[in-house]
């Protein structure tokens, strides 16, 4: 038996950019997604909202796993310091005993794009591709880190509406990923002849900022901006054009994103042409993954992607010695 993790550890921010690895994470969410998910081990994210303030859950317990657990974040509206901290409390499937605290705030956007480049390896053709991305934010630079992960790139084009960060972050792609990349001055631009597209900014006034006939014959979009009822990333003429359409979450990107309400209000019918992640992964539509020619990802997150993440770093932090005890001990109920 594994050795109990007593007392429990902190595991900070700093200590899980030092440990992780894109290559790691994809392979350890890939693994975990191929095997049978019970929906009641998944649940949908909870939040409690009063007066402003509001509190997010996003449990999980994955299979073949050692730890088990939850992450959680908030925000007061009182509050004199504005600002969501994040955590990951991972408890061991072994003991029962609560066995670590994981700074999150890294975590969701590792998580996100890992995700992402899961289902990009099973989805996108193994060739060098020329990547669009829209948005120069923090999801777009991890995101463009862990696609070079498993696929190689012959260009990278960004669009974002700033001027000075679509720069810097073309700048930064070619500098840390040795892939040619530049900016465009419109988002149809930075589409253009793109095998690969990634949204990764919503518009400010939540309309779409994709559109289907932007994208050549045999793209691949994914689609990571618009993950509750009042947001927006692309048209519903995506949704239209895509002949397979991969969901991390399957049941809340198809019922609670802004996109596919949107589209199911326009009388597009797209259930039938959706897949779970689970089974891109399980390789149970293997034969509709090969002939689609129009694939869509779109990722809502969720708590499965943040303690797969969690544990993997907590591992690693223990074998390097990041991992810092914690001077408390909880009372057990028996």
């Amino acid at each position: 038996m594994t050795q109990a993790i007593h007392p429990p550890v902190f595991v900070s921010g700093n200590a899980a950019r030092e440990v992780f690895r894109w290559e790691d994470a994809i392979r350890a969410l890939q693994k975990t997604y191929s095997l049978p998910l019970r929906a009641a081990a998944t649940p949908p994210r909870t939040i409690a909202r009063a007066e402003g303030t509001w509190l997010r859950t996003l449990p999980a317990i994955p299979p073949g796993s050692r730890f088990y657990g939850a992450k959680l974040m908030g925000m007061a509206a009182r509050s004199s310091t504005p600002g969501v901290e994040y955590v990951v409390v991972l408890y061991d499937h072994e003991t029962s005993r609560i066995a670590a605290f994981v700074d999150a705030n890294q975590i969701t956007g590792f998580r996100t794009a890992a995700t992402s480049a899961a289902a990009l390896d099973r989805l996108a053709p193994h060739r060098p591709a020329r990547l669009a991305v829209l948005g120069s934010g923090l999801e777009a630079s991890m995101h463009a880190r862990a696609f070079a992960a498993v696929r190689e790139f012959s260009e990278v084009v960004v669009f974002s509406p700033s001027e000075d960060r679509r720069h810097a972050f073309a700048e930064a792609v070619t500098q840390d990923l040795a892939v040619p990349a530049r900016t465009a001055a419109s988002a149809e631009e930075a589409v253009e002849g793109a095998d690969i597209v990634l949204g990764a900014a919503r518009s400010r006034d939540e309309q779409p900022i994709l559109y289907g006939n932007w994208l050549k014959s045999g793209s691949l979009v994914m689609s990571i901006g618009s993950t509750v009822p009042e947001q927006r990333e692309i048209d519903i003429s995506v949704v239209e054009r895509s002949d397979l359409i991969v969901g991390d979450m399957l049941e809340e990107v198809l019922e609670q994103t802004g996109d596919m309400i949107a589209a199911s209000h326009a009388g597009i019918d797209f259930h039938h042409k959706a897949i779970s992640l689970a089974d891109l992964m399980s390789g149970v539509h293997d034969e509709r993954v090969k002939a689609a020619s129009a694939p869509l990802f779109k990722s809502v997150g969720g708590g499965l992607q943040d303690v797969v993440v969690a544990e993997l770093i907590l591992t690693k932090a223990l074998e390097a010695g990041l991992a810092t005890p914690l001077p408390v001990a909880f009372e057990t109920k028996h």
